[in-house]
C-alpha cells in the first residue's frame, strides 16, 4: 500500500491479481498496482513484459472474457466495463500509437475529447493545454495528419485530458519521438502531478521514467518482479540488468 492508503485514504486506481490472455497465451500472471492520488508510478519492463496489456486491461480495451482479477477506480468496481464507461467514471488512455483524427485540426481533435468537469480531478480548457504544450498553441488549425509523431503524441494526450480525468494511462510516451520532445513531454507530466492528477505510465526508458515517477513496477513475462520507489530501481543495478537491460 502507499503511504496514503496506509493513512486510511483509498488509491485511485487499485489492481488486484489481474490475469489476461491472448487466445490460450495467457499474458498477466496475478499482477497487482495501484496509484495514489498524485501520484506518478511507472510500469517497466523490456518488450513483451505485458505492460501494454496491463494498460489495455484496465482501461476494458481486451474482451471480458480474457481478463481475471479486480480493478477499483475511486472505490468502485469498473472490470468488465465497456471502455466508455471506464472513461466516464474518469479513467484517460493515451495509446502507445497516437491515434489522432488526421483530417481534423488540432481545435477539432481537442473538442471530441471534451468531458464535463470532474469532481476530484484537474479541469482542463484549451487554453490550460496550449499552455502546457506550447507546440500546440502554434498550430491550432492544422490537421493531424500533418503533424510530426512527437506533436501527435502532445495532441493525443492533450486530448485525453480534454475528458478531465481523474486517472491517466500513458502508454510508452517517449517512444519514437525527437530527445527534445521527451523533454516537454517530462515536464508536462510533472506538471499534471502539480495539478494533482494520478498517472500510470508504461515505459522502457529508464531514464525519461526516473524524472518524472514516484515509484515503480517491473514487469517480467507477466509477473511484478520489483515494487518500490523509482530511487530504489534506479539503485539497483543488479534488478535493471536482470529485467531492463536489452
Amino acid at each position: 500500500m502507499t503511504a496514503r492508503a496506509a493513512a486510511g485514504s483509498t488509491p485511485p486506481l487499485v489492481v488486484r491479481r489481474l490475469k489476461a490472455w491472448y487466445g490460450r497465451a495467457q499474458i498477466l500472471f496475478d499482477v497487482d498496482l495501484e496509484v495514489g492520488d498524485g501520484e506518478v508510478v511507472a510500469l517497466m519492463g523490456r518488450n513483451g513484459a505485458g505492460k501494454s496489456t496491463a494498460l489495455k486491461s484496465i482501461m476494458g480495451l481486451l474482451d471480458r472474457d480474457r481478463v481475471q482479477g479486480d480493478i477499483w477506480l475511486d472505490g468502485a468496481p469498473i472490470r468488465g466495463e465497456p471502455p466508455y464507461r471506464i472513461c466516464r467514471r474518469g479513467l484517460g488512455y493515451v495509446p502507445e500509437d497516437r491515434r489522432v483524427f488526421s483530417e481534423l485540426t488540432v481545435l477539432q481533435n481537442l473538442a471530441v475529447g471534451r468531458q464535463p468537469v470532474r469532481a476530484g480531478a484537474p479541469h482542463w480548457t484549451v487554453e490550460g493545454l496550449f499552455k502546457l504544450f506550447p507546440n500546440l498553441a502554434e498550430m491550432p488549425d492544422r490537421p493531424g495528419g500533418r503533424m510530426s509523431g512527437g506533436e501527435q503524441q502532445m495532441l493525443t494526450v492533450a486530448r485525453t485530458l480534454m475528458g478531465n480525468p481523474r486517472v491517466l494511462l500513458l502508454d510508452e510516451p517517449s517512444e519514437g519521438v525527437a530527445p527534445v520532445i521527451v523533454e516537454r513531454m517530462a515536464d508536462a507530466i510533472l506538471a499534471l502531478k502539480r495539478q494533482g492528477l494520478s498517472v500510470l505510465l508504461s515505459e522502457q526508458n529508464l531514464h525519461f521514467a526516473g524524472l518524472v515517477s514516484d515509484r515503480a513496477y517491473v514487469l517480467e513475462k507477466g509477473q511484478v518482479r520489483f515494487s518500490g520507489s523509482m530511487k530504489a530501481l534506479m539503485d539497483d543495478t543488479a534488478l535493471r540488468r536482470d529485467y531492463l537491460a536489452v
